[in-house]
């Protein structure tokens, strides 16, 4: 009521600052064209120069965004700052930081590294109906708009206002007048097929380029008397460009777009003024051309000077016009200093209220900041179990209300995940492993999962689990699993292998834990395992087996496994068993049975200052048995795991490592990449493996080091290089994937 009081006694001030003065209408028309719409901005600087009023605003895609800033009551230069500030290339990544998921989900993204969204339910699969799921590019508009998703009708901001999109199903044009402001403009540069389309009033909205890509008619309809059209389409490529489906795609959709603005271009009369500049040739992906596009669009308003300064307005018409914007902007913009009376969850999922309003962190009577509701938002997007997670602000009688919007994955609840590696060091086998789960969720009231995994290559495994939170807001849990493994060991003198023994077990686990914080948990439980080891001396196997408890202690928050710049990575692994196994390389081969106990430590960390990151590994692992083969061993290595040796070379059940990584972010500092870095790295390494316990010494600690360049991508690490170690071991190793 109070915002709706202050609208009308805004247009009474304003009917009567130019009711002594009757000029046309303006109505500004802003195209669509992704990166190149900086161009508008330029457009726009040079009207507020020469005093021009719009009264009118309407654009597609790029130019919904530009329109429903200068709608909100930015001027050029805000929009500028914010528009050329924001990093843009983020908004089509929707991957969830590593730091921001849960200790499990860190391990599961590990070990399965290749981005899949695929599930399978009602007898068959199921994919997004867009590679995008459009959530990080919602939090940014919201972000670089300043608002909430409040709700009002666009004509009451400080100018009315309308988004362009395209329904999918008809593809007729859809204007969009009320609602969610950043639904509006997302709805409207939404890129089908990229993007998953929006669901607005029961339709299924994708970019407005292909139905009205420059909305000359909404902007008449609003009540124009002239238009101010700003075209930066593309241009049509020649044929001997056309040389990929990508090329052929994205003449297609330039020749849909091209075809819907020559239509609108029909509109405009001779009082109209049309401007185009020169930004055909430019790319509509690359963010990085803004600041050019920017200086042509002023460049070609320019053109156009003389046209344009007959709609100038003189200095105190125009201060005030740009008064009564302000005022009305504030409404939007400065209307959010009021604490919540209610939090209302709007739930699609099976994940419990609880849980949603314990990650949320936000309590009733609160007074709720754009960045502390950012942080509540993409907390939970960060469970990992949603397609899309919004929030919006709607004042009611009794106050106002915090509305939580979470919505399923379409393609659940069961899912499929893969991962994939791959190490040679170009001197012995490579090594090579495939990874595929099948995960079954939400099974009972507090999330309950069925997980089965399968791995093939260098390594062999498959094994089924039973993962059940104990409460709703899953911070206690019960866990049992069964799995059946086959592993090669392989020991050798120098670069030449001596021995190889093949070992199948099959492994059992029940156990229950406490998630004590998000990157951590504490777990106790019982093991059980049987298992044979076989070899050409012994082809029909020694078998052992063993059983006992465990104790397990995890913290992880670092924002990468391979080539982190920040955080740590804590394991404690303790086991007490009694062990049946056989004494191999003893005298008599007789059974031998004793209790033993293995703890295994891991630290990993890593901080950054700039493009430099230091990095810091140190392991230790240890059995208590001093008689007698144990078949629980450590192995060192590979790259950075003394990177001069062998993946795996070196096999004991005692084991001390540590090693100093640096690394140089080349491609960010020097050639400019902004997806993905491109490390420059170094490291000193030392370690070794010990059969027995009284042979362990520091004095035989091998010393080794690497050179190597990396990179980190959504598709997993990547490395080449070379180690080389203080006793003549040297590799050259490259790998792909996991690598650890």
């Amino acid at each position: 009521m109070t915002r709706s009081l202050t609208f009308l006694l805004i247009l009474l001030l304003s009917f009567s600052a130019f009711s002594e003065e009757v000029r046309p209408k303006i109505g500004l028309v802003l195209s669509g064209g992704g990166a190149k719409g900086a161009a508008h901005i330029g457009v726009l600087k040079v009207l507020e120069e020469n005093r021009i009023p719009v009264d009118y605003i309407a654009g597609t895609s790029i130019g919904a965004y530009v329109a429903g800033m200068y709608a909100l009551g930015y001027s050029a230069a805000e929009i500028e700052k914010i528009m050329l500030n924001e990093n843009w290339s983020n908004g089509y990544s929707d991957t969830i930081p590593r730091q921001a998921l849960s200790y499990r989900n860190k391990q599961q993204r590990d070990r399965f590294n290749l981005p899949l969204n695929m599930g399978y339910s009602d007898d068959k699969v199921k994919v997004p109906n867009g590679l995008l799921r459009g959530q990080t590019m919602s939090q940014l508009l919201q972000r670089s708009t300043g608002l909430v998703n409040q709700f009002g009708h666009f004509d009451e901001l400080a100018i009315p206002y309308r988004a362009v999109a395209t329904d999918l199903e008809t593809s007729n044009a859809v204007v969009i007048s009320n609602g969610s402001i950043v639904k509006a403009m997302q709805a409207s540069a939404t890129v089908p097929g990229a993007l998953q389309p929006v669901d607005y009033e029961g339709k299924l909205l994708i970019d407005g380029g292909i139905g009205n890509n420059m909305p000359v008619d909404v902007v008449k309809a609003l009540g124009a008397d002239i238009i101010i059209a700003v075209d930066i389409g593309s241009s049509l490529v020649k044929k001997e460009e056309l040389t990929s489906t990508v090329a052929v795609l994205n003449q297609l959709s330039t020749m849909l777009t091209n075809a819907s603005t020559e239509r609108q271009k029909e509109l405009l009369t001779q009082d109209d003024i049309l401007i185009r500049p020169d930004v055909g040739e430019m790319s509509t992906t690359d963010f990085t051309i803004m600041p050019q596009a920017f200086i042509l669009g002023e460049e070609a308003a320019r053109e156009h000077l003389i046209s344009l300064q007959g709609l100038s307005v003189d200095k105190e018409a125009f201060e005030t016009y740009l008064a009564r914007k302000r005022q009305i902007s504030r409404q939007w913009l400065d209307d959010i200093d009021h604490p919540i009376v209610n939090i209302v969850f709007n739930n699609e999922s099976q994940v419990s209220e609880s849980l949603l309003r314990e990650t949320l962190g936000i309590q009733e009577g609160e007074v709720v900041t754009q960045e502390k509701l950012a942080e509540g938002v993409a907390a939970i997007y960060s469970l990992d179990k949603f397609e899309r997670v919004n929030a919006e602000f709607i004042d009611t009688d009794q106050g106002r209300v915090l509305s939580l919007n979470t919505y399923a994955k379409s393609w659940g609840p069961n899912y499929f995940q893969l991962g994939f590696s791959w190490e040679d060091d170009f001197s012995l086998d490579s090594a090579a492993s495939f990874d595929l789960a099948y995960t079954l969720t939400d099974l009972t009231d507090t999330g309950g999962e069925w997980r089965n995994e399968l791995k093939l290559g260098y390594e062999k495994l498959i094994s089924t689990e039973f993962y059940q939170p104990l409460d709703y807001d899953q911070a206690f849990y019960s866990r049992a699993k069964l799995s059946y493994e086959i592993k090669d060991w392989e020991f050798f003198d120098a670069s030449s292998r001596i021995l190889q023994l093949k070992q199948k077990q099959y492994r059992a686990d029940v156990g229950i834990g406490y998630n004590y914080v998000k990157e951590g948990m504490i777990e106790l439980g019982i093991t059980g395992e049987t298992g044979d080891l076989e070899n050409g001396f012994f082809p029909e196997g020694l078998e052992y087996e063993s059983y006992g408890g465990y104790f397990k202690f995890g913290y992880d928050d670092l924002d990468s496994i391979n080539f982190p710049t920040s955080g740590n990575r804590f394991t404690l692994d303790a086991y007490y068993r009694k062990e049946y196994n056989p004494t191999l390389f003893y005298s008599g081969l007789d059974e031998l049975k004793e209790n033993s106990l293995q703890i295994e430590l891991d630290w990993r960390g890593a901080l950054s200052v700039g493009n430099h990151a230091f990095v810091g590994i140190a392991s230790l692992a240890t059995v208590s048995k001093d008689d007698g083969f144990s078949v629980h061993v450590s192995e060192l290595g590979g790259f950075l795991n003394l990177s001069g040796y062998h993946k795996n070379a070196l096999v004991g059940p005692h084991k001390i490592f540590g090693a100093f990584v640096y690394q140089y972010d080349l491609g960010r500092d020097v050639l400019g990449m902004t997806d993905y870095p491109l490390y420059l790295g170094a490291s000193i390494e030392a370690g070794n493996v010990w059969e027995l316990r009284e042979h362990v010494d520091l004095d035989d600690l091998i010393y080794s080091g690497s050179l190597y360049f990396g990179t980190d991508t959504s598709m997993g690490p990547a490395a080449i290089g070379f180690g080389w170690a203080d006793d003549g071991e040297k590799a050259i190793f490259l790998f792909i994937g996991k690598n650890w």
